[in-house]
């Protein structure tokens, strides 16, 4: 009579709710990646296009360079963290966060350029190359919003390239006429393409 076999260890079963967690994870990961960030603030944008709408005549007169650059100054200290703001509160509105895959990419993608822009700013003030100022800063802020705008809705890489366009234009326009420039990028183009993400995107 034949010995019975050993039985064999059943190996461990994984439990239900725990595979259904991770098939669920894996589900919100994947359609983070095929979706668009939408949680750029239109309205958000149409202020923002406000505030530099105002700084530009503010700025056409001022005594000095200096001067001109300190108001511009000004606008980015205050324009950085409201525009983050917006961008966090209406992410929230939305269920999302600017801390997933998509908001990210975003903030990974326009950063470099506009940080570029701000150490690049210093030896040309310092140089007194005052005419590449606002050409520089439409720039290379067109070319971070272009490439955000890669992770996110249409409409914002086509802002992107409007303010790159003005940024290569503005190279070509003599200094007095930064203001008018700056107005136009930074006030007109916001002010444009900020209804049209509100209206298309929700806010």
């Amino acid at each position: 009579m034949s010995s019975p076999r050993p039985l064999r260890p059943e190996s461990p079963v994984t439990p239900l709710h725990s595979q259904a967690a991770a098939n669920l994870r894996f589900i919100r990961q994947t359609m983070e990646r095929a979706a668009s960030f939408t949680a750029v603030p239109g309205w958000g944008l149409v202020q923002l296009g406000l505030l530099a709408t105002v700084a530009a005549v503010v700025s056409a007169v001022q005594p000095d360079t200096w001067h001109w650059i300190a108001v511009w100054l000004a606008v980015a200290i205050i324009a950085t963290p409201y525009g983050f703001w917006t961008m966090h509160r209406k992410a929230r509105k939305l269920s999302t966060s600017l801390w997933s895959t998509n908001g990210r990419k975003v903030l990974l993608s326009f950063l470099p350029p506009v940080v570029a822009s701000a150490c690049l700013s210093v030896p040309l003030m310092l140089g007194h190359h005052d005419a590449l100022l606002a050409p520089s800063w439409l720039l290379m802020y067109g070319a971070g919003i272009m490439a955000a705008g890669s992770h996110s809705v249409s409409t914002v890489p086509l802002m992107g390239g409007a303010f790159m366009g003005l940024g290569v234009l503005a190279f070509f326009t003599p200094l007095g006429w930064s203001s008018v420039m700056m107005g136009l990028g930074f006030g007109v183009l916001h002010l444009v393409f900020g209804t049209l993400i509100a209206r298309r995107h929700g806010g």
